[in-house]
């Protein structure tokens, strides 16, 4: 996705050769046209797939997920990673390890947010290791639901998460494939390597 390249380009931050900081439009400050553009594009993505509920964990992945829920006319529910006096019994729950806060929570959803038979999409912001979409997965299938695939706003292609998904049988879609990080510049995987791959 051309524009979100050009936006990473532009505007991210590498720090110390392993993170990519996009605070200024993803993930605290929001850009609302791009996330909107994202949405878009994963709605075309899956279309097919007769989605019927999208789910993504709180708190950078709820913006692209529900301008995807948006297009395709569905629910959005996000896993919380704190449980409260109204998140409290019938839940999914599964942990998660996070690469950029270096720490495992739990997260959970209401059971009655995702039924048997649903057609789950599953968005994020960030894969690197793929720890978040692996949970969301595990809930989903706990659930009797199907996930039809997992949709990535930015990926780090340099590290193992895709191909772990992959491996798992998941569809992963993601917008746009880092392929390195290194003397803190964004180097993007081309369509002409992923060929060769």
């Amino acid at each position: 996705m051309k524009v979100l390249q050009e936006k990473i380009t532009k505007h991210g931050q590498v720090i110390s050769g392993r993170i990519l900081k996009v605070d200024s439009f993803l993930n605290h400050q929001i850009d609302p046209e791009l996330m909107h553009q994202i949405g878009l594009e994963f709605a075309q993505l899956f279309s097919s797939d007769e989605i019927t509920k999208i789910i993504t964990i709180e708190s950078s992945g709820i913006a692209p997920a529900v301008m995807a829920g948006l297009h395709l006319h569905v629910p959005v529910v996000f896993a919380r990673k704190r449980k409260s006096l109204t998140l409290n019994d019938d839940l999914l729950s599964s942990t998660v390890f996070s690469f950029t806060k270096n720490e495992t929570n739990e997260i959970s959803i209401s059971k009655k947010y995702i039924k048997e038979n649903d057609r789950v999409l599953i968005i994020d912001d960030f894969l690197a290791n793929g720890e978040a979409a692996s949970a969301l997965a595990e809930m989903v299938e706990k659930a009797n639901a199907k996930v039809m695939g997992i949709g990535i706003v930015i990926e780090k292609s340099f590290q193992k998460g895709a191909n772990k998904l992959k491996d798992q049988g998941y569809r992963v879609e993601s917008l746009a494939r880092i392929s390195s990080l290194a003397d803190d510049k964004v180097t993007f995987t081309s369509e002409k390597m992923e060929e060769l791959i």
